[in-house]
């Protein structure tokens, strides 16, 4: 079917297009500068930021939405197209409804999630067994993601609703990471334990977590323990804290290389498995 539009009529739909436009572009430039005199604020801004975005993206779509109203009815050639999609109601206001039940859902989850906020904008999160990175932006119908290798995951915000969301940074952005090692029976434990200490302790990520009586008390800034007694060995436990998960993994590994190399200066084994072959004796 085709659609005679005068010049008249294309003028108002370019002038409600371009009106649309502009009331976007505005409206982020606004929230823009918000936005970046929120993050210069020293105070705590996670929660203004995260509503914010969601405040543009939402007027954004309400904008559009209104301005594809308008176009469809102030034209009179589209609005005789509109009247007879919507006289045939049956069957298309079946499929209509159908299709915008999850996009219904998401955007519930959206409001959701900034209203009760389970994470913020920067927040660094896991979402379910998988997903984990730092929210990046928060939409009517999702939530953007930024894992460590810089990827972006979209994920729908009625999916979010519905799973466990471990949020590392909402309340307390230390973290205690606990970082395996492991010694044979025959190394003496009380060296590899001081090796372990000294090291974490003198690594430029570590912090000292403990509370004023823990010190008065003479409680060890870092906690090594034993966890159990194995096959080959013996695995050790040590607790270090650190400001964040992102130091915390920093610190693991160069511990890792560190202490291993001091376990060889110490005469440290560390176990491994291995199997003895034995030839079969002959007759």
């Amino acid at each position: 079917m085709v659609v005679d539009i005068n010049q008249r009529e294309g003028i108002q739909i370019a002038i409600i297009i371009a009106t649309s436009y502009l009331m976007v572009q505005l409206g982020k430039r606004l929230i823009r500068r918000r936005i970046n005199k929120t993050y210069n604020d020293p105070e705590e801004n996670e929660d203004r930021v995260t509503g914010l975005k969601f405040l543009y993206n939402t007027l954004s779509f309400l904008v559009y939405t209104f301005g594809v109203i308008a176009i469809i009815y102030t034209i009179p050639p589209l609005q005789s197209i509109g009247k007879t999609l919507f006289a045939g109601a049956g069957i298309f206001a079946a499929i209509l409804g159908f299709a915008s039940q999850q996009a219904f859902s998401n955007i519930i989850g959206g409001i959701f999630l900034v209203l009760f906020k389970p994470f913020r904008v920067g927040d660094l999160i896991r979402v379910g067994s998988k997903n984990e990175g730092f929210v990046e932006d928060i939409t009517l119908r999702h939530t953007v993601i930024r894992d460590f290798e810089n990827k972006r995951i979209v994920i729908p915000n009625s999916l979010i609703s519905t799973e466990t969301i471990h949020n590392s940074t909402i309340k307390d952005s230390k973290i205690l990471n606990r970082i395996h090692f492991s010694i044979s029976y025959e190394s003496n434990i009380d060296v590899a334990i001081d090796i372990i200490k000294t090291h974490a302790m003198s690594h430029p990520n570590y912090i000292d977590n403990r509370s004023q009586t823990e010190m008065d008390n003479g409680t060890s800034p870092v906690d090594v323990k034993v966890i159990s007694w194995d096959d080959s060995g013996i695995t050790l436990r040590a607790y270090v804290w650190t400001k964040s998960q992102g130091d915390g993994f920093t610190l693991k590994t160069d511990m890792y290389y560190s202490v291993k190399k001091a376990f060889e200066e110490n005469n440290i084994d560390i176990p491994y498995p291995h199997q003895v072959h034995l030839e079969k004796l002959k007759p």
